[in-house]
């Protein structure tokens, strides 16, 4: 796929969604932190029903530790994988307030430090939460890339590598969210969405859909 391309393909995900963003429910980079942890292989829709009850009662470090394991699990039991992600997010909050001054840093090396933080979340909360021009690949990013051809990769990183390398400066900041809600709602696993998709006639997938 050319430059040009790329470039036409980004502009009009820009025309049809100027300010794209997570669909998270957060208020703070904590909050932001909180929600991307509980999202790991959950709905967006799910973490956010949970947190609309989590956060009025303690949303931050210091009012969820001590909240403790136990107690979060009962208000984050809903999400898969419940038990870990109660038990990371009580570690987090823990160094959070012991070394950070209980405030999210913007730093990669620190954020991938805390429990249950890895690459894809570091550079959520980077670019979200602190507007770094990063790229978090998610399963709708890597699939995507790969069949539109925008930044075909074998790995998440080489995916994510081939995006910074490759998406316009301009459309940077925000590429990675026009490419989640375009996999979550157009460009689909099973049977994409081709007969709405304002890229059309630029994707190059050659299984394409009519409807």
């Amino acid at each position: 796929m050319n430059k040009e391309k790329r470039h036409e393909i980004f502009k009009r995900l820009r025309q049809a969604n100027p300010n794209p963003t997570t669909e998270l429910a957060y208020s703070t980079p904590f909050e932001l932190l909180i929600s991307v942890i509980l999202s790991a292989q959950a709905t967006d829709v799910s973490v956010n029903k949970a947190t609309k009850k989590l956060y009025p009662v303690a949303n931050t470090p210091e009012t969820i530790f001590k909240l403790g394991e136990e107690t979060l699990k009962t208000y984050v039991k809903t999400i898969g994988l419940y038990n870990s992600k109660a038990k990371n997010i009580i570690k987090t909050c823990q160094i959070l307030i012991e070394q950070h001054d209980s405030q999210v840093p913007e730093d990669r090396t620190a954020l991938e430090n805390l429990p249950g933080v890895g690459r894809k979340t570091a550079n959520v909360i980077l670019n979200t939460a602190f507007g770094h021009p990063t790229m978090a690949v998610d399963t709708h990013i890597f699939r995507v890339s790969n069949r539109t051809k925008i930044a075909p990769g074998k790995t998440v990183l080489d995916v994510e590598k081939k995006l910074l390398k490759f998406v316009p400066k301009e459309f940077l900041h925000d590429a990675h969210h026009w490419l989640i809600l375009h996999g979550r709602y157009t460009c689909v696993a099973r049977k994409p969405r081709c007969g709405s998709c304002v890229i059309f006639d630029l994707c190059e997938y050659k299984d394409k859909t009519e409807a």
